[in-house]
């Protein structure tokens, strides 16, 4: 072949996970903005032909694509470990949600953006180049705001600019403590804003963010904490001020949402969006656990992304989001880690299948069609799903390693020993379903910059014991 026009910036990987499946011998190229310029298959270096290609960076493995978190509440992870014990007749989401809730109103400012800094430093040494982070705390203790209204905002861009994630904001609007506009309980007071608030923090926010190249987007809570008036009002504010801005919100996690909504609206929560809200591709449906065949119907043509945390979700005993059923309908979906019970996304996809397979006593049922290895049709249709719900799509809607996307990826630690001297796409399975625990990636780069090298970041010593110094102080407290 011709020896490619190549930029500064290159990179050459033996085997590359490109939206059209595994391919060999790849040469990404990229410009000052960490963008994809080119992605080339089939290069030979040793023809004498390759030109500049021959001083690229050789990957010390299998390349994937950096997977995008879509959902986060960043505080929790200082969380982790607290709540496994049992504390009365029946545990539950909502018991668990009592003691996150006390967790919450202990946060400062300090203890956030260390908590934060730590997580997503943990989130590029696990696999994810990029986060939306879903975030509600917003005032002080008692729900008096700070002086300036942002501070909390500006801690975790601060936290994802120093780690080098890309950073998708979801300020979070909060108003009520259940449907019918009931009033907000004491515990959520640092959650509460109005409407007319909320767009003057997406206002203060929207240069901050830019300046950092985040997404600016916004994130109703669910429908028991935003009432039909508000989620309408706010919705419609900030496509005024961003049309393309994401908009992602809890739903039907719980059975008792489902049976509560059903009582408020005698319909049920996905199916009362649907009709009462102009969901399309802009929108990221979390959990969505509890549909009917018609709502996943409804949801999928509408274009939105399910939201799945599987790690979370059984966490918290919510339920198994029916998959099959899902893609039937053609229905695009992403993964997050929610209250970071498990930071990994190779996990969260294990755990997605599993949970698929435990339901329907099959084995491998994500898999199938051009692509039967389950690790590489989860992994394609994750990053697609993820890039959309974080406003992170390339020109032509494509996401992954294709020009015009930012360059995120991973490699593979060819050598580990559940990878070792395998085909790409089974060392890939490996990386999924037989690492156990331990880090099969070998490095991490975001926006075209190496983040992570050998497994580990370079932040990761300050940043972990900023951590425990955080959650400690946090616990001191109570």
């Amino acid at each position: 072949m011709t020896a490619p026009s190549l930029a500064p910036r290159t990179l050459f990987a033996a085997d590359a996970l490109l939206p059209a499946g595994w391919a060999r011998n790849v040469l990404l190229s990229w410009d000052e903005n960490g963008r994809l310029t080119e992605v080339l298959t089939d290069v030979d270096l040793q023809s004498g032909e390759a030109g500049e290609a021959e001083d690229a960076i050789r990957a010390a493995g299998p390349l994937i694509p950096g997977m995008p978190n879509l959902h986060s509440h960043a505080f929790q992870r200082a969380f982790g470990g607290l709540t496994e014990f049992r504390g009365q007749a029946q545990d539950s989401f909502w018991s668990w949600r009592n003691l996150m809730y006390g967790f919450a109103n202990r946060m400062t400012p300090e203890a956030l953006e260390a908590i934060a800094t730590w997580l997503y430093l943990e989130m590029l040494e696990a696999g994810y180049t990029s986060v939306c982070e879903f975030h509600y705390v917003h005032h002080d203790v008692g729900g008096k705001p700070y002086a300036d209204d942002a501070t909390l905002s500006l801690a975790l861009l601060r936290a994802a600019q120093k780690t080098g994630i890309a950073m998708t904001l979801l300020p979070v609007l909060y108003q009520t403590s259940g449907f019918g506009g009931k009033p907000p309980r004491e515990d959520q007071a640092r959650f509460i804003r109005s409407t007319d608030n909320m767009l003057s923090l997406l206002q203060r926010l929207a240069p901050a963010t830019q300046g950092q190249n985040a997404v600016l987007g916004l994130a109703p809570h669910s429908l028991r904490a935003v009432p039909p008036d508000s989620l309408q009002a706010a919705v419609a504010g900030l496509h005024a001020m961003l049309p393309k801005a994401p908009v992602h919100i809890h739903i039907a996690e719980q059975t008792q949402e489902v049976d509560d909504c059903l009582a408020w609206s005698g319909q049920r929560p996905v199916q009362w969006l649907m009709n009462h809200a102009a969901v399309d591709a802009r929108w990221c449906l979390i959990h969505a656990t509890h549909m009917t065949p018609e709502e996943y119907a409804g949801a999928a043509r509408s274009g939105a992304v399910a939201g799945i945390c599987p790690t979370t979700e059984a966490n918290l005993g919510d339920g198994i989001f029916d998959m099959p059923l899902w893609l039937k309908n053609g229905g695009r979906w992403g993964v997050g880690s929610d209250s970071h019970a498990t930071v990994n996304a190779a996990e969260e996809l294990l755990m997605l299948e599993y949970s698929q397979r435990l339901d329907l006593r099959q084995r491998n049922v994500l898999g199938g069609g051009l692509q039967p290895q389950v690790a590489t049709a989860m992994t394609l249709q994750a990053v697609a799903g993820g890039a959309q719900a974080s406003g992170r799509v390339a020109p032509g809607g494509m996401a992954g390693l294709v020009v015009g996307q930012q360059a995120d990826f991973v490699v593979l630690d060819e050598e580990h020993v559940a990878l070792a001297g395998l085909p790409a796409d089974s060392a890939h399975a490996g990386h999924v379903f037989a690492s156990h625990r331990t880090s099969a990636i070998a490095d991490v780069w975001v926006g075209g910059r190496q983040r992570v090298s050998q497994g580990r970041h370079n932040g990761h010593e300050v940043a972990k014991h900023a951590f425990i110094q955080a959650r400690s102080q946090l616990l001191q407290s109570a």
